[in-house]
């Protein structure tokens, strides 16, 4: 996927859907390991904004990848969050560190009080070690089972572990695609703690909203249920930049449930040999959430509730 729209026509398109400028953030520019451009955000960043869905993928911690990723360690992405400008960050457990959490402890351990992770596990994993990755700052575990052919987990581990973590407060994250989430529809609804869809969903962008998928999800947040994480916009496209199809998308879940949606950054966009400029995924935020009131939603007071900063 190519990243050919300027700059400059990005924003005024962004900027124009809000019907004025926004204040331009005081960071310099940096060039920040995994994205293109150097700018900073052109829209504010309120206080307390939180990234709720990044990987730190650091080689110098246990795993069986034989292929070592550069510029994914924690110091690579607070280079990001300075020029985006989030404070509180919530860090998810990828694929190259399996079910090993020394990265991500040490992460939350750095992170200290603006720090929350989702972890993955096994069913078998033993009881303390739950309450050892509690105490470590994990408040949830994530099930990317959206490609069969690399997945640590499997769906028929989403029950079992959703039972184990309930007493716990935390929550399942499922990497779904949407015939998968319409397919296991009926487990989704008796799980005994809330869920967080990824990426929107993955929703097919040629039907966005009207993929059957979407009233399970929303039927499942307007039960306090469920979350939505708007993240992804790259991952629910077939246009490309600047993204329409997975606007209509993420714009359908603003309008019905603003107040269950977090946003993630996605860094350091694994998926992607051209890497995006996450200054304007970020100012693509303000497209989504159409008013300052549903964007600080989205960036402060979500995240606040689901993760418990």
């Amino acid at each position: 996927m190519q990243y050919r729209m300027s700059r400059r026509t990005f924003v005024a398109a962004s900027l124009a859907t809000l019907g004025g400028a926004a204040a331009a953030s005081s960071a310099t520019a940096e060039a920040v390991p995994n994205s293109s451009g150097t700018e900073p955000s052109r829209t504010k960043t309120p206080a307390n904004a939180c990234d709720a869905h990044f990987h730190i993928i650091d080689p110098r911690f246990p795993s069986p990848e034989t292929v070592k990723p550069e510029g994914s360690t924690l110091d690579d992405y607070l280079i990001h969050q300075r020029r985006i400008g989030t404070t509180r960050a919530v860090p998810v457990q990828p694929k190259y560190h399996r079910t090993d959490h020394a990265c991500m402890l040490d992460t939350l351990k750095r992170l200290g009080a603006n720090g929350r992770g989702i972890g993955v596990c096994h069913p078998d994993v033993a009881d303390n070690e739950l309450k050892r990755l509690d105490a470590g700052g994990i408040r949830g575990l994530r099930f990317s089972v959206w490609n069969p052919k690399d997945t640590v987990t499997t769906i028929d581990m989403i029950e079992p572990l959703a039972k184990r973590i309930a007493d716990l407060g935390w929550h399942v994250q499922l990497h779904m695609s949407g015939e998968q989430i319409v397919e296991t529809a009926a487990m989704l609804n008796r799980l005994p703690c809330p869920i967080v869809f990824d990426h929107m969903g993955r929703l097919p962008p040629k039907l966005g909203p009207d993929h059957p998928a979407f009233p399970v999800i929303v039927d499942l947040v307007g039960k306090g249920r469920a979350w939505v994480k708007l993240a992804g916009a790259y991952l629910n496209t077939e246009q490309g930049p600047p993204y329409a199809d997975a606007t209509r998308i993420a714009q359908a879940f603003v309008t019905r449930v603003p107040e269950r949606l977090v946003w993630g950054s996605d860094w350091p966009h694994v998926t992607e040999k051209h890497k995006p400029d996450d200054a304007e995924l970020f100012d693509l935020l303000a497209v989504w959430a159409g008013s300052d009131r549903n964007r600080d939603l989205i960036l402060i007071e979500n995240p606040a509730k689901l993760y418990g900063f």
